[in-house]
């Protein structure tokens, strides 16, 4: 416990006092989100927020990580790097969108699972090199999946880091009570970061994080799912967990992804204002209110994920088809919701 306050603490304040540099040297370079008919600010903001998270993040860490939970968290700090690189050379158009879908993320995954850390679902059902196949397989669609989620997910003020930072709290309470320090810690890690970054980026947003900072805390919301064991938890509510967790993102995703498809446009390769933030904008919640309003459902997700945590498997799956049919009933509501179309055009993802 004194570990993860120790990181929350210092990931906190520095990320509150490195967006100040960070800022200005965006400004410096140039490296701005100019207004557009798919944005929703209406004057041009520096980009690069994530490059203070990133620091805060690796700062708390390497202060609260002593012994051999450095050499486990150095491999995933690697892949961090590698995410955030990736998505700040996208955001300063020095890399083609596609890159970090199938390069950088992909490898970032892999990186994961050399320093041992992947899914232990089919192996624990299976057993067997099928069923580790089918693991590493796994461990590559949700790493990749969850990063790209949250990527597309930085498309309001406040949005992306609220939503991780509301879901570092579940994680870091469920890996508390199951006894992992390194989980608790690191998720401790994040919501401090996150926290300490939503002081500039609550509307009205004075600093985005870019695509580098969504894509790192996406990669390390991935790999706090695929870190988090409820030892005392059956084998459905430990795979649960994570998708209750990532709820409010896993659903936003999902609705880009029908809507999209259905209208002949690439899901992650084509913006616009068609998200569930958007939708519920429309509709009379207002900015401020539709970003609240998806902080609550990632609380209810949460609080679902401890109660799946202390249920048997019966229980745990009449949950896991409820929050399922919960998704696809809201899918189905707001897919009625007002929204501006975009025209299919293949362009950087947001």
């Amino acid at each position: 416990m004194a570990a993860g306050l120790l990181a929350f603490f210092i990931a906190l304040f520095a990320s509150v006092m490195l967006v100040v540099p960070v800022r200005a040297l965006a400004l410096r370079v140039g490296m701005v989100d100019l207004p557009g008919p798919r944005k929703v600010h209406l004057k041009p903001i520096p980009l690069l927020g994530g490059l203070a998270m990133y620091a805060a993040v690796v700062l708390a860490v390497l202060f609260a990580f002593t012994g051999p939970a450095r050499a486990q968290i150095v491999g995933i700090l690697i892949g961090a790097t590698l995410v955030a690189g990736v998505g700040i050379l996208d955001d300063r158009g020095l890399l083609h969108h596609q890159v970090k879908l199938f390069v950088g993320m992909p490898m970032a995954a892999a990186i994961l699972m050399v320093s041992g850390i992947r899914a232990q679902v089919f192996s624990v059902i299976l057993g067997g090199r099928s069923g580790d196949v089918l693991d590493v397989l796994l461990t590559v669609v949700w790493v990749v999946g969850i990063t790209a989620a949250f990527s597309i997910l930085d498309h309001m003020d406040g949005l992306c880091a609220g939503v991780a930072a509301m879901a570092s709290v579940f994680f870091a309470v469920l890996a508390y009570l199951n006894g992992q320090t390194l989980v608790t810690t690191l998720a401790a890690a994040v919501l401090g970061a996150a926290a300490g970054f939503l002081r500039w980026n609550f509307k009205p947003a004075k600093i985005f994080m870019g695509d580098g900072g969504a894509m790192f805390l996406g990669y390390l919301m991935a790999t706090l799912g695929l870190k988090l064991r409820l030892e005392q938890a059956n084998h459905l509510s430990s795979w649960l967990a994570p998708l209750l967790i990532l709820g409010v993102t896993i659903f936003d995703t999902t609705l880009v992804t029908i809507s999209r498809s259905r209208r002949g446009l690439l899901p992650f390769a084509t913006p616009g204002k068609d998200h569930a933030a958007h939708r519920l904008a429309n509709l009379g919640f207002g900015h401020r209110g539709a970003v609240l309003l998806l902080y609550s459902l990632g609380a209810i997700g949460g609080g679902a994920a401890v109660l799946v945590s202390h249920l048997s498997t019966v229980s745990a799956a009449i949950v896991g088809v409820l929050a399922l049919a919960i998704v696809l009933a809201g899918v189905a509501f707001l897919e009625r919701a007002p929204y501006e179309r975009q025209a299919p055009k293949p362009s950087a993802a947001s």
